[in-house]
């Protein structure tokens, strides 16, 4: 499975490629990070930010996306910037009928250190060692975006298995005429 994860930002946007699979050794594809300027306009700083997760979808054709849940912070404009990178990726993985799936910080962190309170340099060193690279990939968003990757390439597979599983269930009650476990 290969796995694009995006750690949305309105200044900077991480972009990792992972392929894998549950148990099995995963690799980084590809790996960068969109930037907007603080002095442009809102939508052409999202324009910028789509047409370089454009480049990333087309390059990499990941089977799904992963997306850093939009989480409570003090700073309002900070959330408002990464709802709107979140609500561009989301639109550009639709277009593309890809699945998208928002993991949460903390759900991250444990998936990839076993720690869901991490820091981003123990982050940063786990996916160095998992991904067996030379180095943390700079910024940081780069290596948030790459533990996304992870997260879902670990966590996302056995989810979607089940949320296929519920819908087949449901589609096959709705087929045979049962209707809440009743006829």
């Amino acid at each position: 499975m290969r796995v694009l994860g995006v750690d949305p930002g309105l200044t900077r946007c991480g972009f990792g490629v992972v392929d894998g699979a549950p148990g099995r050794r995963l690799s980084m594809v590809d790996v960068s990070v969109a930037r907007s300027s603080k002095d442009e306009p809102l939508e052409r700083r999202l324009l910028a930010i789509e047409q370089a997760l454009e480049q990333v979808l087309d390059a990499t054709q990941p089977d799904a996306v992963a997306v850093e849940r939009v989480f409570s912070q003090h700073n309002v404009r900070t959330v408002m910037g990464v709802a709107q990178v979140s609500g561009v990726v989301l639109v550009a993985a639709a277009r593309r009928g890809l699945p998208v799936a928002l993991h949460t910080p903390s759900e991250v962190k444990a998936s990839v250190t076993g720690n869901g309170r991490a820091d981003k340099a123990q982050v940063g060193v786990m996916v160095v060692r998992l991904l067996g690279l030379s180095e943390v990939p700079k910024p940081a968003d780069a290596a948030d975006a790459l533990a996304l990757a992870i997260c879902h390439v670990w966590r996302g597979t056995a989810q979607t298995k089940l949320l296929d599983a519920v819908a087949a269930a449901s589609r096959a009650r709705a087929s045979s005429g049962v209707v809440g476990g009743t006829r």
